[in-house]
């Protein structure tokens, strides 16, 4: 079990607690990570660039010109791709899908480790609550500021952190919305993309309770069970 300090807005410790092994002491492996994050980038990515082929190209119902007699090459139609105006061979569709699919537990552990890593590179602050009193951009981006300088010891003066809440406070949303560097996301939009974008992570005492409850890990079936089922068959 890891121990971590529990900060009030002010950056005061108030309190302190274990994290999970399971959840925040994960061996780190870098090809399941990047599988799972090609795997949430292809399934964002949109298709937009598209070329008309000769079947989607209009006009070209009429042969241009009869087929013999002419002296020139015989053509079938205007949409030819080797005419100007024609349809495109080999050009970028609509049709392509970049999706990529990954297990859901491989995604789950992927996640982990980030957090893991997050915890032990000291990038990982634990709050007992995140409130706004008001919509007050310039109180949330001070005590921003305070934690990092005093509490994740950043030198750059810029912003680079995530913060994770387990509540949706609609003051709280609009006073960071326009913090540059800053972003804030529901316990519900945890993903592995916002977690390495970002160097920082701050989280509420709650999330870390959501987490440890569903990436916790899953239950193993005892012998005995087994045994049972293999004698009612």
């Amino acid at each position: 079990m890891i121990k971590v300090k529990v900060y009030n807005q002010k950056a005061e410790k108030i309190d302190d607690i274990q994290l999970s092994d399971k959840v925040f002491n994960v061996k780190t492996n870098l090809d399941l990570v990047h599988q799972a994050v090609l795997s949430q980038m292809g399934n964002i990515r949109q298709v937009l660039a598209h070329t008309k082929d000769r079947s989607e190209v209009s006009g070209g119902g009429k042969k241009p010109w009869r087929q013999k007699g002419t002296g020139r090459a015989r053509v079938g139609s205007s949409r030819s791709p080797i005419w100007k105006g024609g349809g495109v061979t080999f050009g970028p569709t609509k049709d392509r899908n970049f999706k990529k699919n990954i297990n859901r537990k491989m995604k789950q552990k992927a996640l982990t480790m980030v957090l893991s890593g997050k915890v032990k590179d000291e990038n990982f602050v634990v709050l007992e609550k995140f409130e706004a009193g008001d919509y007050k951009t310039k109180i949330i981006n001070e005590m921003l500021f305070n934690f990092h300088k005093n509490i994740l010891k950043e030198e750059k003066e810029k912003l680079n952190i995530l913060v994770i809440t387990d509540k949706n406070d609609e003051k709280v949303k609009y006073s960071m919305k326009n913090i540059v560097g800053v972003k804030i996301i529901n316990s519900n939009n945890i993903n592995i993309l916002d977690l390495l974008k970002y160097k920082n992570v701050i989280l509420t005492k709650g999330v870390v309770k959501l987490l440890e409850e569903q990436y916790g890990g899953v239950k193993e079936i005892k012998t005995e069970d087994k045994k049972v089922k293999k004698d009612k068959k």
